[in-house]
């Protein structure tokens, strides 16, 4: 789509400003880009794709880009990045470090350098990965820099997959189906969603990864559920299709603006068995016993999604990753008792790091009151989708 393209001084100083208030600033890319885009109505759909690679190129690669341009610089990690790009860097581009040759040399280097560089993590990040996942943090770490392609999930309260990949085809776009995920279709590469097939309430976009986790719960229509971590509530449309929108589904968060973004979604699915409530501190004691179904979508560092959101492994440290940790324990720890004896009890995360998934859930076992019934550990290197965990526990009667 970019070949032959030229890079215009505009575009250009937009990529640094946006890549600048991440770097520099700890702001979420997707954020600020979905900011320009709303300031430049007038940028074409060239623009917009020169941007957002540029952009999200840079911050997956911002290490092994600095070691091609020799120099760390936003308009060197630019210049690095437009050559991987196969686009001429403008004579007004001004960067300290190699010029065009010298980064061709060093491209030819990168694959020798440690995998911190070649990988592009930070060194405290790459020590914890190897402590952690051992000899397979290398494969997740190089799944989790692969491109993530768009999935969805389709509502099958209003149609099939098979009625959807026809709407799609449609509106020219092709997609396919995703072994081990049954109701998600995977679009090809370089297409986006269909406006009214999202609106029109049939689908949303959800990676497969994620859609391993709701049908962990068994949640059963007329029962009653709790998805205490709900945020904008991809998991709550879920559940509420596996239970036939019937039963109850209350979903719990902190942040009014992610419930309310829930709500939309949820009428927009024309689901009627969701019930949103910002998180309190008397809300998991005003539900003691209620839930015969539990999930806890704990906060977490969100490793497993690198694909989608690189920018995270430059905003993350570890003392914010010790704070996630000691709030994973606490939700775990006081929101259990909302949850009914013999009930079931689903903790998730989209990390891929032991101490915030499978250690947790043994903190909980060793206190006594539930049972380990079903573990689930998806690995971005075997799947190639988004990396979760997720442990279903039984409620001692």
């Amino acid at each position: 789509m970019l070949n032959g393209m030229k890079v215009h001084r505009m575009l250009a100083e937009a990529c640094a400003g946006l890549l600048t208030n991440v770097f520099e600033e700890g702001r979420v890319l997707e954020r600020v880009m979905a900011a320009a885009f709303s300031a430049h109505p007038k940028w074409g759909k060239r623009d917009r794709a020169f941007v957002a690679e540029s952009a999200y190129e840079v911050a997956r690669w911002r290490r092994a880009l600095a070691f091609v341009a020799d120099g760390e610089e936003v308009s060197a990690l630019l210049a690095a990045q437009w050559t991987r790009m196969g686009l001429e860097i403008p004579a007004w581009w001004v960067w300290r470090g190699e010029q065009a040759e010298g980064m061709a040399a060093r491209e030819l280097e990168l694959p020798m350098q440690a995998l911190a560089i070649r990988e592009s993590v930070p060194d405290w990040l790459d020590w914890l990965g190897r402590e952690e996942l051992g000899e397979a943090w290398e494969r997740e770490l190089h799944a989790l820099n692969r491109r993530a392609a768009v999935v969805l999930r389709v509502n099958r309260l209003h149609c099939s997959p098979e009625e959807a990949r026809q709407r799609l085809a449609q509106e020219g776009i092709e997609s396919r189906p995703v072994a081990g995920a049954p109701d998600a279709l995977v679009l090809d590469e370089g297409k986006t969603m269909a406006a009214r097939l999202l609106e029109g309430g049939w689908a949303e976009i959800q990676d497969a990864g994620s859609q391993q986790v709701a049908p962990l719960l068994h949640a059963e229509p007329g029962m009653r559920v709790i998805d205490a971590c709900a945020g904008a509530g991809g998991k709550t449309l879920h559940l509420a299709v596996l239970m036939a929108n019937r039963g109850e589904i209350h979903a719990f968060d902190p942040v009014e603006a992610k419930l309310t973004e829930l709500r939309h979604r949820v009428a927009r699915g024309r689901i009627s068995n969701v019930r949103t409530e910002v998180l309190r501190d008397d809300t998991f004691a005003r539900h003691a016993g209620w839930a015969d179904r539990l999930l806890l979508d704990v906060p977490c560092s969100g490793l497993g999604t690198l694909r989608r959101q690189p920018d995270l492994k430059w905003r993350l440290n570890a003392g914010r990753l010790d704070e996630v940790r000691e709030t994973q324990w606490k939700i775990l720890r006081e929101a259990a008792p909302m949850l009914k004896p013999g009930g079931r009890l689903v903790y998730a995360t989209c990390s891929i790091l032991p101490s915030e998934n499978g250690r947790q859930v043994a903190r909980l076992l060793a206190h006594g009151g539930f049972t380990l019934a079903e573990e689930l550990v998806v690995s971005p290197a075997a799947s190639a989708w988004d990396g979760f965990y997720a442990a279903a526990l039984v409620k001692d009667a």
